[in-house]
């Protein structure tokens, strides 16, 4: 372990050094996600809001030839605003890491890297999955293998709403995927509660899925554990009101012959005008949503809740 590239901040080290809670954070999010100053104010706002439910936050990303588990406000200021920052999945986290350039996480590279420092729990916004047309493009998120090859439990508001959901539920039950929707039946659809989809399996406290994230390490099954935690009530837009939004950037894509990466920034970047900025707002209730659902799961696996009975519940902070 010692010969890893992992540079820890101060506070995660010492977090990880007493055993307390800890919850990965990727750094897309912050440099290709949203605009500064917006995407700082973001990102402080979610480690706040994971230190007040009582877990150490720890935003990953790479910088200096070292992935740095967890960024002091002066580095998360730096990359920020960053420029030519490159995005990294399994494919390119190595290459990124041995020439020396900064690179920001996705799910995949983020789950890669929070396994590699001993780090079980992290909250994100939504997965990658199943991009529509796919049966012809082959466009399919590496984020769906690495749920199936790294345990990590992953906390996130279902896949994006622009993807083939039905598609990605289906390859995630055929990698042997846990899908536990958190407090109701539905599987949500990113930016709205429902998907119209029912998810494999339901748990409504976190120390059950703290429990099921033990008991596969007992068992001995790899990979980790998908929590699709629905968007708060009073933040998401419908899907009867984003559905037709979602549509009409599609149906712009296509006639703008824009494919592969450009894809996604493209649909996003244009469904935020569609709804006159709404989406970006929901995306920061549902991560903020997803913090502290990702620190009540920490909190239960290092309090040993995940070993009690499964009808007890994980004690607040």
């Amino acid at each position: 372990m010692t010969d890893l590239p992992l540079t820890f901040s101060p506070e995660v080290d010492q977090a990880m050094r007493n055993g307390a809670p800890v919850v990965a954070l990727e750094s897309t999010i912050i440099t290709h996600g949203m605009p500064w100053p917006q995407n700082m104010e973001t990102a402080l706002k979610v480690e706040s809001e994971i230190r007040s439910h009582g877990a150490t936050p720890a935003t990953i990303a790479v910088m200096g030839g070292r992935i740095h588990i967890g960024l002091t406000e002066s580095e998360l200021q730096t990359l920020a605003q960053a420029q030519g920052v490159r995005k990294l999945s399994r494919a390119d986290l190595a290459a990124c890491l041995a020439s020396g350039e900064v690179g920001a996480t996705t799910v995949a590279a983020t789950m890669i890297a929070a396994h590699l420092a001993g780090i079980e729990v992290f909250a994100t916004g939504g997965i990658g999955g199943v991009h529509r047309g796919a049966e012809h493009s082959f466009d399919i998120s590496a984020d769906l293998h690495e749920l199936a090859r790294t345990p990590v439990s992953v906390v996130a508001a279902g896949a994006k709403a622009i993807l083939d959901l039905p598609k990605t539920l289906e390859v995630l039950e055929t990698l042997g995927v846990p899908v536990i929707a958190f407090g109701q039946d539905a599987f949500p659809a990113f930016w709205s509660r429902s998907s119209g989809l029912n998810a494999p399996l339901r748990m409504d406290d976190p120390a059950r899925i703290a429990a099921a994230h033990r008991m596969r390490k007992t068992l001995g099954l790899g990979g980790g554990q998908l929590i699709a935690n629905p968007i708060p009530p009073e933040d998401e837009i419908p899907r009867e009101e984003i559905v037709p939004v979602i549509e009409t950037a599609l149906t712009e894509a296509e006639a703008a012959g824009i494919s592969a990466k450009d894809v996604t920034p493209f649909l996003l970047g244009r469904i935020f005008d569609l709804t006159d900025g709404r989406s970006l707002d929901a995306n920061i209730a549902l991560v903020l949503n997803n913090a502290r659902l990702g620190a009540a799961i920490a909190r239960c696996l290092a309090d040993g809740q995940a070993r009690l009975p499964i009808d007890e519940t994980c004690p607040n902070s």
